[in-house]
């Protein structure tokens, strides 16, 4: 019996023992710390919704005249260059009118070489009468006949010079409105969209009612990225400073990138942060990130670049500059005030309040965190 009572003690005793310990270790808390180093700062600003790769040219192409398209030269995804031509519609008609023209003016051209051959002549047949008058040996009234046909003649020469400039002009009139039939890539380029198919009547685009494009022609040869920034950050933006772009579409990369153009106007749309529309060019887009323009883009602005600083992660810090320190030999939370310098999302300048080598506790809102609180460190 003794022994049995013996034995049930020290199970009780063990147990004690293991609740105690327990106690002991649950008043402990665990906190994810960081060291102190030094590294590179920045101060930065980022958009506010996502942002997108735009094309600096893209042409939506309409026709200038209405017609039956005759031919469709080029297919969605094709790279065309300057003045290429992309669609036409049916002009056989012009074509005929542009032959005319041309056998109008050859025609002019004769008519005038025979006008100004004849009036040369008479010309100078009216020097001759006049000399021969000299001599007693026409009439004055021969004379006269001369000249007025000499002149007459020389009015003719000229009726046929203009008569050829309206022929040439009737000429260049035909090729405008053969011109209107054609569409041609106004710059290099890739082919988007196409609508329209050989046999379809395709229409102008009449003023203040937005039709399909003809033809949606992007340069890829010069790609920005357009990003609304709130407008209290906007007012640190300045144009020429550099900018780190990230895509959706190539996530893990970083494009280096340049402030373009800044808006001179705030966007203010309803249920949205009042922004300011940036413009961002790419500066060395790697050759095997191929981007397209819509993309989605989200742009980080540095504002300023600072090297070999200290530096704590800025999730560290309470309101007031505050962070908690964790004494690594005895283990022991201390509750600091820091004098902060730059910073972004991620990491943040310290000027005074630690040095180099010491920890700071990452996650501030664990529980039990206490000042002179022993805790137990979780390194990163």
């Amino acid at each position: 019996m003794s022994k049995k009572i013996i034995g049930v003690g020290v199970v009780i005793v063990l147990i004690a023992c293991v609740f105690l310990w327990r106690q002991l270790n649950e008043t402990k808390p665990q906190v994810w710390v960081a060291p102190v180093v030094k590294g590179d700062v920045e101060a930065t600003v980022s958009n506010t919704r996502a942002g997108t790769i735009k094309a600096c040219r893209r042409s939506k192409l309409s026709m200038s005249a209405g017609g039956v398209v005759d031919k469709l030269l080029v297919k969605e995804g094709d790279k065309v260059s300057e003045g290429q031509l992309l669609l036409e519609i049916w002009n056989d008609d012009l074509i005929a009118n542009i032959a005319k023209a041309e056998k109008s003016i050859r025609a002019s051209q004769h008519e005038r070489q025979q006008a100004c051959l004849l009036a040369e002549f008479n010309r100078r047949e009216a020097e001759r009468k006049k000399t021969l008058f000299g001599r007693e040996l026409v009439s004055e009234e021969a004379v006269d006949n001369a000249v007025t046909t000499a002149k007459s003649q020389q009015q003719a020469c000229e009726v046929s010079r203009d008569l050829e400039g309206v022929a040439k002009a009737n000429l260049a009139l035909q090729k405008a409105l053969l011109d209107r039939t054609q569409l041609h890539a106004p710059f290099d380029g890739v082919i988007a969209e196409i609508n329209g198919e050989v046999g379809e009547y395709v229409t102008p685009s009449p003023p203040g009612v937005a039709t399909p494009p003809a033809v949606d022609l992007i340069d890829y040869s010069c790609l920005y990225v357009t990003a609304p920034i709130d407008e209290i950050d906007a007012s640190q933006v300045r144009i020429g400073l550099p900018v780190l772009v990230t895509l959706d579409a190539f996530r893990g990369r970083k494009l280096n990138g340049e402030v373009v153009r800044i808006a001179p106007y705030v966007t203010d749309i309803e249920k949205q942060a009042r922004t300011v529309e940036v413009e961002v060019r790419l500066t060395d887009t790697p050759e095997d990130v191929a981007l397209l323009v819509g993309y989605s883009a989200d742009i980080t602005v540095i504002l300023e670049h600072k090297s070999d600083v200290l530096r704590i992660p800025t999730e560290a810090i309470l309101p007031g500059d505050q962070v908690w320190v964790l004494d690594e030999t005895t283990s022991e939370l201390e509750l600091r005030t820091l004098t902060t310098g730059i910073g972004n999302w991620t990491f943040t300048e310290v000027v005074e309040g630690i040095g180099e080598g010491e920890f700071v506790v990452r996650s501030p809102d664990a529980a039990g965190i206490a000042e002179g609180a022993e805790a137990e460190a979780i390194h990163d």
